[in-house]
């Protein structure tokens, strides 16, 4: 009997140091499991869809993996393409952000219920005139429609109060323009929304007969630029990117602003949102909320030449964003979102 109580406690002993080698064997696999999930954390990557102008956002992003040690993946394209790529991909998008020139692409996204709420540390920055009313995105860049012109080819006192005038004979081969730009697609689309289709498709039609088409706003501002043309109608900061680089005074045109509440002084904004499909959430909040922030704003103005919406930061050298005057004194984001509309117009008009 001794012996069958001594091999018993002996199977005892045996029992209890297995189960504590189970035990810690669990806490070993345990730890080992959030030690793994800790890593996955850490070695996230966002991934961008860019519309937007390359140096400027990935300056952007190398400032931001510097001060959060998040890296980012930027894939670049029209901003048009990427969205509808986004609608193709639904749910299996590899996109957490998606970044475009102008907002219609956004305003298409989140109509289809795609992009997540922003934080409110993301969207206090910015003006509520430019982001979405229901937090979906948010601008970042403003950009303002403008005539670019060659001062020894035309005075400024003769230049048209109202972009609608360079429609006219007497412009016929002095004026440029870039159909297939997203800003003067967007132009149109406001066009169409203000003053009806009738009265834009005969304005289309009169650029058609008497305007100079380039296929880049490059192009149409190194025409005036060499006297080719006496004017053209671009962004603000195709000129004034050449300009910080020559130097203004080496410039043979000038930027000319309507100053009438005209359609030629639209302006159009770039904006930014998360998609609900992606699985890094709080990675792009972070993002999103360095884009909007003083730093962030500052970095892509002085590489871009657009205008911050981030009333901290400061834009060098462009005219000052108050004294802009664009139609309706700012941008109703909404009203004009209409691009099939415009590209539907152009494509009938023979312009795309």
């Amino acid at each position: 009997m001794k012996k069958v109580r001594h091999r018993s406690k002996i199977l005892a002993l045996g029992s209890a140091v297995l189960l504590m080698g189970m035990l810690a064997g669990c806490g070993k696999e345990d730890k080992a499991k959030n030690t793994d999930s800790d890593a996955k954390k850490e070695s996230a990557t966002l991934t961008i869809y860019n519309g937007q102008h390359k140096d400027a956002t990935l300056a952007l992003i190398d400032a931001f993996t510097k001060k959060t040690g998040i890296k980012v993946d930027s894939r670049e394209g029209s901003s048009n393409e990427l969205a509808h790529q986004i609608v193709e991909e639904g749910d299996k998008s590899p996109a957490d952000i998606i970044y475009t020139e102008e907002s219609t692409p956004l305003i298409m996204l989140a109509q289809k219920s795609m992009l997540e709420k922003l934080d409110e540390k993301a969207l206090q920055p910015i003006p509520e005139a430019y982001r979405d009313a229901d937090g979906q995105w948010v601008g970042l860049l403003a950009r303002s429609r403008v005539v670019a012109y060659n001062p020894d080819m035309v005075n400024e006192k003769d230049l048209p109060k109202s972009v609608l005038e360079f429609a006219k004979p007497e412009w016929k081969s002095k004026f440029a323009y870039v159909p297939t730009s997203g800003a003067f697609q967007m132009q149109i689309s406001a066009m169409i929304k203000l003053d009806g289709k009738e009265k834009t498709k005969v304005w289309l039609e009169g650029l058609k007969k008497y305007g100079k088409i380039y296929k880049k706003n490059t192009m149409a501002l190194d025409a005036v630029e060499k006297g080719e043309v006496s004017a053209a109608l671009i962004n603000n900061y195709y000129w004034d990117r050449e300009a910080k680089e020559k130097g203004p005074e080496n410039m043979h045109s000038k930027l000319y602003f309507f100053g009438t509440n005209d359609l030629g002084d639209m302006l159009t904004v770039a904006g930014a949102g998360i998609l609900k499909s992606s699985p890094n959430k709080k990675e792009a909040q972070q993002f999103m909320e360095f884009a909007t922030s003083k730093e962030g704003q500052q970095i892509l103005t002085d590489i871009s030449a657009q205008y911050p919406l981030n009333k901290e930061a400061k834009a060098s050298n462009l005219k000052p964003f108050s004294e802009l005057t664009p139609p309706n004194g700012t941008l109703d984001l909404g009203e004009y979102s209409n691009g099939e509309a415009a590209l539907e117009l152009l494509e009938e008009v023979g312009l795309l």
